[in-house]
Parts: structure tokens; sequence; C-alpha cells
């Protein structure tokens, strides 16, 4: 059993809970900027197939550097969030589920 139950911390059912929600925001995610990729890159019916795991830089052909800029537009007007270019790299557009990740983080 994890040490942060042992001391009291979070009991099971708030750890359950919390998990549920992250869970449920990173998949809500997940799902607006798979339609955010869908729209700038045009990827029709092969977008949808896109999950967590879905290579993105490398993976995407259409995703090349101006590209980048479009979707990095499309998701600061979205989300309602400035994207500095020092927290932009590789690992961020990595996969879908790593965009995500920050995405969640600059909500947070």
């Amino acid at each position: 059993m994890p040490d942060f139950f042992l001391r009291g911390i979070f009991s099971y059912k708030q750890f359950a809970l919390r998990l549920r929600i992250h869970s449920r925001t990173f998949m809500n995610t997940i799902y607006t900027l798979k339609k955010i990729l869908i729209d700038v890159l045009n990827l029709g019916d092969f977008g949808e197939e896109l999950d967590a795991n879905s290579i993105l830089l490398g993976g995407l052909a259409e995703l090349d550097s101006m590209a980048v800029v479009s979707v990095i537009a499309k998701i600061e007007e979205h989300f309602g969030f400035t994207i500095e270019d020092d927290e932009i790299n590789g690992q961020v557009f990595e996969t879908l589920g790593s965009l995500s990740i920050f995405v969640d983080g600059k909500l947070a």
C-alpha cells in the first residue's frame, strides 16, 4: 500500500476520486487536442484513430514546423493561455498523450 495511505494523507476513496477526475480531465484534453489536430492538419477519418500513444512528430507527415505553429495557435485560442517559445520542445509533441499532459499542466 502506498505510504500516503499509511500516513493518512489520502483515504483510498479520496485517492480513487482524484484519479477518476484526473483520468476524465486527461481524456477530455486528448479528445479536444485530437479535434484540433484533425482540423488544423486536415487529417479526416485518419485523425479519428489517434489516441494517447499516437506519435505526432515523425508520425504525422502533415505535422511540419509550420503546422506546429498553427497547432500551438489553435491550442492557445481554445484553452485561453499563452505558450512561450521555451516551453515547446520535441518531447511535448512526441505523442498525443505528451501534448495532453503539457496542456493539462498549463491549465492547472
